[in-house]
């Protein structure tokens, strides 16, 4: 097949990234790198040897794909350009700021027949990738993942800075309607939420307990879970799988042999499979891995969650005790 003529909207500090992984693909062509900064995107466009540009609405008819990599709040008007001029869009996540505009993104890709992607990139860790051939039906799933402060991601709540990545993931393994969802948080350094936890219940009686913190001494980024033939824990930062699971035995009357596995995975690089898979679903006309439809749903759950966050009285309280101390 001819190669794809590649483009990235923002030149930030993960949009070049996107551009190096364009660059370095057989399978694409990288055409220009689009920043409103214009010192910015040509400083990432003469590192890659491409065209410059301040005006995304300038790459029409000159590519076939674009990574849509602004900030959260013009995700739908930079994606649904590109979608309205018949490119395949990768955006970041969460795919957008609101369910309406995530709707209008979906509805249009799918009226164009064109592959639109979410960057939900630990999807592409190969530890989470593993899982499929080792899960069952999940009864109870924990999941953790704790990171020291980044003025990067304090533009929108944890939920949607951290907590999104696993419960994407959480409701493709589960694959079930969530029927309740139960949420606590608090904000400790930001204007906005940075610790919480959030219950879902689903429709199938598997429950999910779910903790992010971007106020964390530490990074930490694990997922216990369990099924009726034992547990499996996942580590997504040393790409592992520690499965334990019942055996033909017993080691007491009535109680089985517990059997262990561990599985450990080689460091790979996540951003360019998930967009080696982004070019391969352009080319093969197939729904991408991480499509639309999943980042609609990832996004519809955690502005839930949000939601029951902020409608916590304590909150309030907290919001307006941190008021008086900057005065």
């Amino acid at each position: 097949m001819s190669k794809l003529r590649a483009a990235v909207i923002g030149a930030g500090y993960l949009g070049r990234f996107h551009a190096q992984k364009y660059a370095a693909l057989p399978e694409s062509d990288l055409v220009a790198v689009v920043d409103r900064d214009g010192e910015r995107a040509a400083s990432v466009a003469t590192e890659l040897g491409c065209e410059a540009l301040t005006d995304h609405r300038n790459l029409v008819g000159r590519v076939d794909v674009v990574s849509v990599v602004v900030p959260t709040r013009l995700h739908h008007a930079v994606a649904l350009d590109m979608l309205r001029a018949g490119i395949h869009v990768l955006v970041e996540k969460p795919i957008t700021a609101t369910l309406d505009e995530a709707r209008q993104l979906v509805d249009t890709a799918a009226e164009r027949d064109l592959r639109l992607q979410v960057g939900h990139l630990e999807r592409f860790n190969p530890a989470v990738q593993a899982l499929s051939d080792r899960i069952e039906t999940p009864l109870f799933i924990e999941s953790h993942r704790l990171a020291p402060f980044n003025p990067r991601g304090a533009d929108v709540s944890v939920v949607l800075d951290l907590m999104i990545h696993d419960i994407d993931i959480i409701l493709t393994l589960v694959g079930q309607p969530v029927q309740r969802i139960d949420a606590n948080g608090v904000p400790v350094i930001s204007n906005d939420i940075d610790i919480a936890n959030a219950r879902l219940q689903f429709e199938n009686g598997c429950v999910a307990n779910v903790t992010a913190s971007r106020v964390s001494q530490k990074s930490e980024r694990k997922m216990r879970l369990f099924q009726q033939s034992g547990y499996i824990a996942l580590d997504f930062q040393a790409r592992s799988l520690d499965i334990r699971r019942t055996g033909d035995g017993e080691q007491h009357p009535g109680i089985p042999n517990i059997e262990s596995e561990q599985v450990s995975f080689e460091a790979g690089d996540a951003l360019l499979t998930e967009i080696e898979a982004f070019l391969d679903s352009v080319q093969q006309g197939s729904r991408p891995i991480v499509s639309g439809e999943d980042g609609l749903q990832a996004l519809q759950t955690a502005m839930e969650i949000g939601r029951l966050l902020r409608s916590n009285p304590m909150l309030d309280r907290i919001m307006a005790s941190a008021d008086t101390r900057m005065r």
